[in-house]
């Protein structure tokens, strides 16, 4: 089903697919009703998962996961049958041309495009790149445009290395794509890919000397409104951020938060102006503040915040990284999200309370959620 926006929504007798990628492999659960789950694995054991996307278009369902063995080096591996079993092309999915003189070193990001446009499936990666594939995941090219960017000599490594760690192409517009990366901030291309531009007007660098250049921000995350595509989120390396015209300008919505460090962003996949972030306290603690876990949720653009902390465990001195967070399309939406501490939050309510469904896994990396037909 879709709503008025185009997006992919849940009716009542879906079963929830819930995908958690760690430092030491991948687990895959499904319950029906977001609490209780069954899960499998681990999948790939003792190779990193830092990406994951469940492709629900064309009416089936294709686990993507980019994987990094400290043997056999990063792919993509896809599977068709909830983990049962797992294709990779031979020679890889993800291999620079002969003359970059560059090695693929990690996959941040897959982000399958919209229902209109069936297989098209976008990769951001380190080092900075992103690839585009036409085959549903199998086989993906590098863009060129951004690749040979005369600013790419200068966007630098984030602390967990050189992220293109997010894409999103607008569902209003096949030519409009925005990536965010660490470092080097948010760039547009209103060309399908042939060019890119820079668009951190207003967002902070208070690392450089000065506090906003054109370019070389640490934004951590970017998120799109699901019924205003011109409208952005973004929770940079300090300051949370809104822009209502498509990045050319963002604000600062961070007041009323604790901290406005962190890496998760969110947006709700039906109504406009919601979003949720998980605050840390920046930046040589990188804790909760206090040390206690938090989720807080905008409903209103970010001219307010309210905090839920109902079911998440205290202490907690670990973080929420920028990929270990997910909603999901069903309604009312579920929130989810993993910790480096293993400890894996499911709610069933919009956040207002959760569950833990996993616990004592290793550091969780990534984070997806989806309703499927089996």
């Amino acid at each position: 089903m879709k709503n008025s926006a185009g997006a992919q929504t849940e009716h009542s007798g879906t079963t929830h697919l819930l995908a958690v990628g760690t430092k030491k492999g991948l687990w895959l659960g499904t319950s029906s009703d977001r609490q209780n789950y069954v899960f499998t694995g681990p999948h790939f054991l003792m190779a990193e998962i830092p990406s994951i996307a469940i492709d629900t278009r064309e009416g089936r369902t294709r686990i993507l996961v980019g994987l990094r063995s400290e043997h056999w080096g990063p792919t993509v591996a896809h599977s068709d049958d909830l983990g049962a079993t797992w294709d990779e092309p031979e020679r890889g999915a993800i291999t620079f041309p002969p003359d970059t003189g560059s090695a693929l070193e990690r996959v941040w990001q897959i982000q399958p495009d919209s229902a209109d446009r069936p297989g098209v499936v976008w990769a951001g990666c380190e080092p900075i790149s992103v690839w585009k594939s036409t085959d549903n995941g199998e086989h993906f090219e590098l863009n060129r445009g951004l690749w040979d960017h005369p600013h790419r000599t200068e966007w630098g490594a984030g602390y967990g290395g050189a992220a293109a760690h997010t894409v999103l192409p607008s569902p209003a517009d096949p030519t409009t794509i925005h990536v965010a990366m660490s470092t080097g901030g948010v760039y547009r291309s209103t060309d399908g890919g042939a060019s890119w531009q820079p668009r951190n007007n207003g967002i902070g660098a208070s690392f450089m000397p000065v506090d906003t250049p054109e370019f070389g921000q640490c934004v951590h995350k970017i998120a799109r409104d699901s019924n205003q595509p011109e409208v952005l989120f973004a929770q940079n390396h300090g300051g949370v951020y809104r822009s209502a015209n498509n990045g050319d300008s963002w604000d600062n919505i961070a007041q009323g938060l604790p901290a406005d460090f962190g890496f998760t962003i969110l947006t709700h996949p039906h109504r406009s102006d919601t979003a949720w972030v998980i605050p840390i306290k920046a930046d040589a603690e990188r804790i909760p503040p206090e040390g206690k876990l938090a989720v807080h949720r905008t409903d209103d653009g970010g001219a307010s915040w309210t905090s839920f902390t109902d079911g998440l465990l205290e202490p907690e001195c670990n973080v929420v990284l920028r990929d270990a967070a997910a909603v999901d399309a069903a309604s009312p939406v579920g929130l989810f999200f993993g910790t480096r501490g293993g400890t894996v939050y499911a709610s069933a309510d919009e956040g207002e309370s959760f569950v833990p469904v996993l616990r004592q896994l290793p550091d969780v990396l990534c984070v997806r959620a989806a309703g499927i037909e089996l």
